[in-house]
């Protein structure tokens, strides 16, 4: 991912979440405020109520890959936090990617006119 770094304090979460403005949809939940670099930043959040630690992890990679799939199509200068809900069934990933790019159009911060 070359346009974007990774949030990994808690402190950078916090302020995303208290600070920042939300969408919602049926597998996740996208947090982002406007930075003040010239990059994005990126965090992936799944709580233990998600599932197993496997479940977690295979969630935030399907998570991770798809922004990288989609990134150069965000606009830049976000820090930006995908927190995976709770849900029934386990997504996919196509549902997943989806639910990324809805939640991105809600937001925003997708450019609609660039081609992959």
């Amino acid at each position: 991912m070359k346009n974007t770094l990774s949030l990994r304090k808690n402190y950078e979460f916090q302020r995303v979440y208290s600070k920042g403005n939300f969408c919602t949809g049926k597998y996740l939940v996208l947090y982002y405020i406007k930075n003040t670099y010239n990059l994005n930043r990126l965090g992936i959040s799944a709580g233990k109520k998600t599932g197993i630690s496997v479940v977690r992890n295979r969630l935030k990679r399907i998570v991770k890959e798809n922004y990288r799939l989609l990134e150069n199509r965000i606009f830049i200068g976000y820090d930006l936090v995908f927190m995976v809900r709770k849900s029934d069934i386990l997504p996919g990933f196509w549902d997943i990617k989806r639910e990324m790019k809805y939640l991105l159009k809600k937001g925003n911060l997708f450019d609609t006119e660039k081609v992959d």
